[in-house]
């Protein structure tokens, strides 16, 4: 058992939030019990997901989406309140961690994604930033765009979408989870074969094929499942709490 603020402590110093301009706030979204023994990670802080909690007793959340994005009206109605009357009602604490969750070098969604792919890391993908998102690596051997697909999809259980670059084989590969579709041409001057994230835009396809980079759009949901899994168990075998990550099927 940990107390709400040590966890919080212990999070916060783990995943160093201070270090990144992000789009929500990190860390302790929504206050719950003082004492915590039972943890539930998971991707997004869904209504599904808080439901599932609940009838895990769980006295915490963990996420990676959780919520008052930059964007959204701020207002606690509608589905934000149905979820967050739904945490109040059974005390249940949410924690969520979103840049800072992916750039962690070892716990993170982009580090879980590389292992996952069996990808050797040799940096980040924005060089010379501190805590980089994204990295770049290189594979034991060759792969052809097909195999890198096959790959992708055994992984992470489900096809990507794929946009081909060009014939050429594939050592050198970047990869960024979620929606960061954008990073591609980061991708391309570091002079990756192919480029592997979340989420495409239109624009995306066109870059592939002009610059000569396969593209393969693996899910945001697929893509990061990873992160928040690693720091249950981290969290579960530091502190002997009980933990479950529970996986709300997404197709996006």
């Amino acid at each position: 058992m940990i107390s709400r603020d040590a966890l919080l402590a212990e999070l916060n110093q783990l995943l160093q939030p201070q270090y990144f301009k992000d789009y929500a706030p990190n860390g302790l979204q929504v206050q719950g019990r003082e004492s915590i023994q039972t943890l539930v990670t998971g991707v997004t802080a869904t209504r599904a997901l808080i439901e599932r909690a609940v009838a895990l007793k769980a006295d915490a959340i963990f996420v990676h989406h959780g919520y008052f994005w930059r964007s959204e009206d701020p207002a606690i109605t509608g589905m934000k309140y149905q979820r967050v009357k739904l945490l109040l009602d059974h005390g249940i604490n949410l924690f969520a961690y979103h840049l800072p969750l992916d750039a962690h070098p070892e716990l993170g969604n982009n580090a879980q994604l590389g292992k996952l792919l069996g990808f050797k890391t040799e940096g980040g993908l924005q060089p010379g930033e501190q805590h980089p998102i994204g990295n770049v690596g290189v594979l034991d051997a060759p792969l052809t765009l097909a195999q890198l697909e096959a790959l992708v999809a055994a992984r992470l259980g489900r096809p990507p979408l794929v946009i081909s670059g060009g014939d050429h084989p594939i050592k050198r590969v970047a990869w960024c989870t979620g929606g960061a579709q954008d990073y591609i041409e980061q991708a391309v001057a570091l002079g990756a074969d192919a480029y592997i994230s979340g989420e495409i835009s239109e624009q995306t396809v066109h870059v592939a094929r002009e610059c000569g980079i396969h593209y393969l759009a693996a899910g945001h949901h697929a893509t990061e499942r990873g992160g928040a899994l690693a720091v249950g168990r981290y969290l579960a075998q530091k502190f002997q709490l009980d933990h479950q990550f529970v996986d709300i099927d997404n197709p996006a």
